[in-house]
């Protein structure tokens, strides 16, 4: 077993697909199978459903796939530790976030990457117990989420601060000519919606529920992504964060405060306290700290 077959499987888990995992890895589709098939034979183990396509992971694979990642972050982490020695921030921060929140991870990235050029980015989308699972389980590295259910004895925190809200539209579909607006102004206004389950969504249907409105939802997404895209095509408005650079997305767009539109939960910063934990998550926690933090 060497750490290349774990990528090949982690590759996997990701495309889905035999051939995209194979270019994912710039192998060939036999050669990946394979390394998958020797894997398999020194666990004596069938990790892998296979058929005329890719079928899914095993319940063993399932089982295997989870510490194949936790021995892969300990390889990255190992060799960021040896890059640390030398003086030098290289290797991939892994930083989870939810979807939508008055903080613009930007300003997070870009003082970072005047740094430490030399480091990597992989950012990805989660729910706030998502996220904790992930920097428990080394999967993360720092994540960014609401901190109601946040036990600080697992983890340091930043405080971020309180996301608050507008209506996020575009001005070729909808004239807002005003400074701010008010919660019933919103009743006859088509709406696009996060998904249902998500902290923000269950903030937002709680504050217009608490004032007896009924949101005229047309979309719903797990995807802040295509909402702006409903945004621009016109389709609805959203209810979206301050300070979360969406306006910058496009001259069209335009997001108008919301008057007492906050989520009561703070947004945070977080890095698990338990070892191992990679210099990078270290070096890179310590600068935000510096960036954000005020008392």
């Amino acid at each position: 077993m060497d750490i290349k077959q774990l990528k090949f499987l982690i590759a996997l888990d990701q495309t889905r697909h035999f051939g995209q995992a194979a270019a994912l890895c710039h192998i060939t589709q036999p050669t990946l199978s394979m390394r998958l098939r020797n894997l398999e034979d020194e666990l004596d183990l069938m990790l892998v459903k296979r058929g005329q396509r890719f079928e899914g992971f095993t319940e063993a694979g399932e089982r295997i796939l989870a510490w194949a990642r936790t021995l892969l972050a300990a390889h990255d982490g190992l060799q960021a530790e040896a890059a640390s020695c030398r003086g030098q921030v290289v290797g991939s921060l892994r930083l989870g976030s939810v979807p939508l929140a008055s903080f613009n991870t930007m300003s997070l990235l870009m003082p970072l990457r005047e740094k430490y050029p030399e480091l990597q980015y992989q950012l990805s989308t989660h729910s706030t117990e998502q996220i904790m699972d992930g920097l428990s389980r080394n999967q993360l590295d720092l994540g960014i989420c609401y901190l109601d259910q946040v036990n600080a004895s697992f983890f340091e925190v930043i405080e971020l601060g309180t996301t608050t809200m507008g209506l996020l539209h575009d001005t070729r579909h909808f004239q807002l000519d005003t400074p701010q607006l008010q919660w019933s102004e919103l009743a006859d206004l088509p709406l696009g919606l996060l998904s249902k389950g998500m902290h923000y969504r269950q903030s937002l249907d709680l504050s217009l529920r608490s004032r007896g409105l009924e949101p005229m939802a047309v979309l719903e997404s797990d995807s802040s992504f295509q909402l702006i895209q409903a945004i621009t095509a016109g389709v609805c408005c959203a209810v979206m964060p301050l300070n979360f650079g969406l306006e910058d997305l496009s001259e069209h767009l335009r997001i108008i405060p919301i008057a007492d539109a906050s989520i009561h939960s703070p947004v945070g910063l977080l890095l698990r306290r338990s070892e191992p934990r990679s210099a990078i998550a270290e070096q890179c926690f310590t600068e935000a700290r510096a960036l954000f933090q005020t008392s």
